[in-house]
């Protein structure tokens, strides 16, 4: 396992790039930016998806998911400061975009997954500051009792 060290500069560099292009780096990319050896970067990469919640594509070293952000495509539609290059990981990981960009507007575009109707929230720091429709509500499933449920969340 890699330093405490590395994994912290390296999950500072994925998360910059990301913020700043919507994108992350290929491994190359990140052992030139950390001075490390190619094959510590790639392990580095496989390192930091098994410490977040996110995601290699399968099969590959490239990152298709850096939480709160997915560098692939979703229907989590990330807009900052009226400027769509990012998306978000899931509807409630969308939320946290706006804690990594302090001070601008995040907009979050997305069907609702249960009749397909638009949602769209905006947020700026801790303010939502629009919300369609109004009363919008987001659902998590979990587990109880061995069964599958869904909960509101509000």
């Amino acid at each position: 396992m890699a330093e405490l060290d590395l994994l912290d500069r390296g999950y500072a560099a994925v998360m910059r790039r990301v913020i700043d292009t919507g994108q992350a780096q290929h491994y190359t990319e990140l052992a030139t930016e950390l001075g490390i050896e190619l094959a510590a970067a790639r392990d580095l990469v496989h390192e930091l998806v098994a410490v977040t919640p996110g995601w290699t594509h399968p099969g590959t070293d490239h990152l298709a998911s850096f939480p709160p952000f997915n560098i692939q495509p979703t229907q989590y539609r990330v807009t900052i400061d009226g400027e769509q290059r990012w998306f978000a990981q899931c509807g409630f990981e969308a939320l946290a975009t706006r804690w990594l960009v302090p001070g601008k507007q995040v907009r979050i575009d997305a069907p609702c997954l249960c009749c397909g109707e638009p949602i769209a929230i905006e947020m700026r720091d801790d303010d939502i500051t629009a919300i369609e429709p109004e009363q919008t509500v987001g659902y998590t499933s979990c587990e109880i009792g061995g069964d599958a449920a869904s909960r509101p969340f509000r």
